[in-house]
């Protein structure tokens, strides 16, 4: 069974366990986090272990996983804790492709899921990495990144007259995976710079050739010249240029 195969099947698994107890969404853990989860510790055993105050999401004795949905500020004390003893992983999932539905919440009725024109890109992940920059100097400390196509389903509770702005989420469903990302050390995240990109190069050149804003770049070149990965150049008029370290 390949990954792929194996993803598809604990989604399906994890989906009509829900259903048939109160329906998606409804349980504590949310379904992203509890898919992820049993994807990369299928033994259960080594799913929600005390270790040091904390509950790590998977232990297997030597590495700890820590699928992380949300805010990276909540990292933190778990990483002070974890890192002294074990190696860690976190995992951030990417919704690469994302069909939305709105729920009523006086009548619990859905949409139709319709297909959302913004793509998650592993680019923007820098923005959560930001919260935990000093630990990503730890070489006990390993990034992956799953690459979803995810339905997400979010309450109409907003304030806007159609109620969507300022709404809430209410889960977020994975419908396949499409590939993954990991950071296993400092050189990897070179592979996050295009190959054919001249240097040295802006915040806004690296920006325009992996389609992102200008703001998103300058926030993963701020954590890579950081780590090393990259250093400052001489300056072209007012904006700083960058180039790839020798490792």
């Amino acid at each position: 069974m390949t990954g792929t195969e194996r993803f598809e099947d604990i989604k399906n698994n994890i989906i009509c366990t829900q259903r048939e107890r109160c329906g998606i969404g409804t349980l504590k853990e949310k379904t992203l986090h509890a898919v992820l989860k049993d994807y990369y510790a299928p033994d259960k055993a080594m799913q929600e272990i005390p270790v040091g105050g904390y509950v790590a999401d998977i232990c297997t004795g030597e590495e700890i996983i820590e699928i992380q949905t949300g805010n990276f500020d909540k990292m933190r004390g778990k990483l002070d804790c974890f890192l002294a003893d074990y190696l860690v992983t976190i995992v951030y999932p990417i919704p690469k492709v994302k069909y939305l539905s709105w729920i009523d919440e006086e009548t619990g009725e859905r949409t139709k899921p319709r297909k959302s024109p913004v793509r998650g890109s592993v680019y923007r992940a820098f923005y959560e990495l930001y919260k935990i920059k000093p630990y990503l100097k730890d070489p006990n400390l390993r990034l992956c990144f799953p690459l979803l196509e995810i339905e997400e389903y979010r309450l109409l509770n907003g304030w806007s007259r159609d109620k969507k702005r300022g709404s809430c989420r209410y889960d977020r469903i994975p419908v396949s995976l499409l590939g993954e990302v990991r950071i296993q050390q400092a050189e990897d995240y070179k592979m996050l710079i295009p190959g054919d990109l001249p240097e040295p190069f802006t915040a806004k050149e690296l920006g325009e050739a992996v389609n992102e804003k200008r703001e998103t770049a300058g926030k993963m070149l701020h954590i890579l010249n950081y780590l090393n990965v990259v250093e400052r150049c001489q300056n072209r008029g007012r904006a700083y240029t960058y180039r790839k370290c020798l490792f």
